[in-house]
């Protein structure tokens, strides 16, 4: 039995970060085997990881999104699949199918549920924004409640449950845009980049020779399950969380009060609930992950584009003027007022 798999007692502030930031170090020890730099993207996994959120991964091909989640997938002790979107994939491809199977002593007939590969703890949905929107949708109950119905019966899914999906820009041949309803339940819409040169030459160094570092499996799912439910107590300041909502509530074109005009100019939709409940969820397993007990504004401050990126969606207008999300989530960021204390 590790350390995380007893059962939870009330905890000092001490002994609750130091708990997170143990498994933090032995994740970060074994994906430095095998992802050099992306320390930004691999911190807001993490976070992800620890409060139980979906993570959507954009980027061009050939960028390490299926490697990191793969590896990550190792280094934890649960079950991982891998589904391969591709433009012929159908709901029941991914959620599972009933059959009917005879028995041959009696000849009788039965259906029988043949699960599909959502039935695990850690889904890679590679290139997520290829398969159309119908199988998209498949992955909506899955991601909001943990379970699959098929042919009336539902399913429940095993804890702990995360979608880790990677996309390419909607620009590139051969992609759909996901749905709103679909993106919303991501937590984390993260954006990946190219690496800086000097460490674009450890990578080709690294992979172009005889060298294969294993990776160990670190952290279990009981492990993951308690490190959840100690986010959760992380101390939030109410300035601090009506930061955060009014952060939100400025992407909102209708909200006539609180959005300002380029707002109105550019939004046709802004973020809803789910924004604001991730932004501080997020930002109490930041916090842990930095050494403290407690939420800050610069904490809401760093995961405003991660967490509101998706959830912005701009017009004809901005589209002309070529304006993105992320564009207004920057000015809100200057123009929202923040409080005096709680930095």
């Amino acid at each position: 039995m590790t350390n995380f798999e007893r059962p939870l007692q009330p905890l000092d502030d001490n002994v609750l970060t130091e708990r997170l930031q143990r498994t933090r170090d032995a994740i970060l020890t074994e994906l430095r085997k095998i992802i050099i730099g992306q320390e930004d993207i691999i911190e807001l996994v993490m976070i992800a990881l620890f409060t139980g959120g979906h993570c959507l991964i954009t980027g061009v091909p050939g960028l390490a999104k299926t490697l990191l989640i793969r590896t990550l997938a190792t280094i934890l002790d649960l079950e991982f699949k891998r589904i391969q979107f591709t433009p012929d994939l159908m709901p029941a491809d991914i959620t599972g199918i009933d059959v009917i199977e005879e028995d041959r002593t009696t000849g009788r007939r039965v259906m029988k549920f043949i699960k599909g590969p959502l039935f695990a703890n850690i889904i890679l949905a590679d290139e997520i924004n290829r398969t159309p929107p119908k199988t998209q949708a498949a992955l909506l109950e899955a991601m909001q409640e943990h379970r699959i119905t098929a042919g009336g019966q539902t399913y429940q899914l095993d804890e702990p449950f995360f979608v880790l999906a990677t996309q390419n820009p909607i620009e590139l041949e051969g992609t759909y845009p996901l749905p709103e309803a679909q993106l919303d339940r991501f937590m984390f819409n993260v954006v990946v980049d190219y690496l800086p040169e000097d460490q674009e030459v450890q990578v080709v160094n690294a992979t172009t020779s005889n060298l294969h570092p294993e990776v160990q499996r670190a952290v279990s799912g009981s492990d993951v399950l308690a490190l959840q439910t100690l986010v959760r107590k992380v101390f939030v300041a109410d300035e601090v969380a009506r930061y955060a909502v009014r952060l939100v509530r400025a992407t909102r074109p209708t909200t006539s009060n609180e959005a300002p005009d380029f707002v109105k100019k550019w939004v046709s939709w802004g973020a809803g609930l789910r924004a604001s409940q991730y932004l501080i969820l997020g930002a109490k397993a930041r916090a842990l992950l930095r050494g403290r007990t407690n939420v800050s504004v610069k904490d809401i401050q760093a995961l405003a584009l991660p967490v509101l990126r998706h959830r912005v969606l701009t017009n004809f207008y901005a589209e002309s003027e070529k304006v993105n999300s992320e564009v207004i989530i920057r000015r809100l960021l200057e123009l929202v007022p923040t409080p005096k204390s709680g930095l």
